[in-house]
């Protein structure tokens, strides 16, 4: 049976010819699971039955199963969905006033062990499938419709108005599948989301930037870190393979199709490690030929991580430096961290298939 949430526009088309439909059959059945969240194909009113009994023989529209579902104090929602052979990932929603942002996993735990990221700390299991990864979209916004007293963003009915890709997994060690995901966002026929509204996070995968930018040049992040290569081959371990001055060379190539575009840097202060006045100084001579913007993000702690966040201090400090310059410079507020829903956080339920924690451990 075929996952029809498998298959993007191009695919679907494919896909129903070999059935001897027309295209126009693909846009009508996107236009119903996505636009109308309809699963049952005797719904689909204007699909014939003849096609209607072989979509009911053929294929199916399978997501994945919701195993908790947690509110925070601040109205963030996280859920933790069931993907099979005892993994779990999560999916958070953020709502705020102008927007709601769904965080949007991409892989069963991370093969980069970066060294403050809680879902790297699990280890590895699997890429997830592109229905897999839009059913994450679906069913949140299914859920979050049914909230009770849930006011879509101020009477717009959109209510996830903006994807980030920076749920559990690197999303550029899964191209193909995060790239089919992306394409069923941004396409009219199904969520029509702008490429601006959809950003993909990544820690530095620069021949797949290099890719996307001619595939799906959605808005991108970049999970940076540090200053200097020291530090970055410590905690954000894949700059061994792309060091800064590789880097920096691939954002700007992302950027010279959409010259008014640029690059958000992440970056996340770790009290005592990459915080002081010396590194913001640095991070400025790094960048300075890429149009960008910061993202300083505040550390989240979880059990045994060995870092603290710096202090309120030390990050306005560092912020200062920046925005001196006249970069953009946010500060990233904090959400959902009382349900472990917040940036760093999220880790899932997975079955590592890479025995690092038997290494950490010093088992094997």
């Amino acid at each position: 049976m075929t996952n029809l949430l498998d298959l993007d526009y191009e695919h679907l088309v494919s896909y129903i010819e070999t059935f001897g439909e027309k295209p126009y059959r693909a846009k009508q059945l996107m236009h119903w699971i996505y636009q109308e969240s309809l699963i049952d194909f005797n719904e689909m009113t204007d699909i014939s039955k003849v096609f209607c009994d072989v979509l009911k023989d053929k294929t199916t529209i399978e997501f994945p199963s919701v195993m908790s579902d947690a509110m925070s104090d601040d109205g963030t929602r996280k859920w933790l969905f069931d993907v099979g052979g005892n993994n779990g990932i999560e999916t958070v929603f953020i709502p705020e006033d102008d927007r709601g942002t769904l965080c949007i996993s991409s892989q069963v735990g991370c093969a980069l062990e970066c060294t403050f990221c809680s879902t790297g700390r699990q280890g590895f299991n699997r890429n997830l499938t592109t229905a897999e990864i839009i059913g994450q979209l679906w069913l949140a916004n299914f859920y979050v419709r049914q909230q009770d007293g849930y006011n879509a963003l101020a009477n717009s009915e959109r209510i996830i108005s903006n994807v980030v890709m920076m749920g559990m997994g690197e999303p550029l060690a899964n191209y193909d599948n995060v790239v089919s995901a992306m394409k069923l966002m941004l396409d009219d026929r199904a969520y029509g989301l702008s490429r601006r509204r959809v950003t993909l996070s990544t820690s530095g995968l620069v021949n797949a930037m290099d890719r996307l930018k001619e595939d799906c040049p959605v808005a991108l992040a970049v999970s940076l870190h540090a200053s200097n290569d020291k530090l970055r081959d410590e905690i954000v371990p894949i700059n061994k393979k792309f060091p800064i001055k590789e880097l920096m060379a691939g954002c700007q190539r992302y950027l010279e199709k959409a010259p008014r575009d640029f690059v958000t840097f992440e970056y996340v202060m770790l009290d005592g490690i990459n915080d002081s006045i010396e590194d913001a100084k640095a991070l400025l001579q790094i960048v300075k030929d890429v149009p960008c913007k910061f993202n300083l993000i505040p550390f989240n702690p979880f059990p045994n991580s060995g870092y603290k966040c710096s202090s309120y201090e030390q990050i306005r400090k560092f912020k200062e430096v920046l925005m001196n310059q006249d970069y953009i410079v946010t500060v990233r507020k904090t959400r959902g961290d009382d349900i472990d829903a917040a940036c760093g956080q999220l880790a899932g339920q997975v079955k590592d298939k890479t025995t690092r924690s038997l290494k950490r451990m010093n088992l094997t």
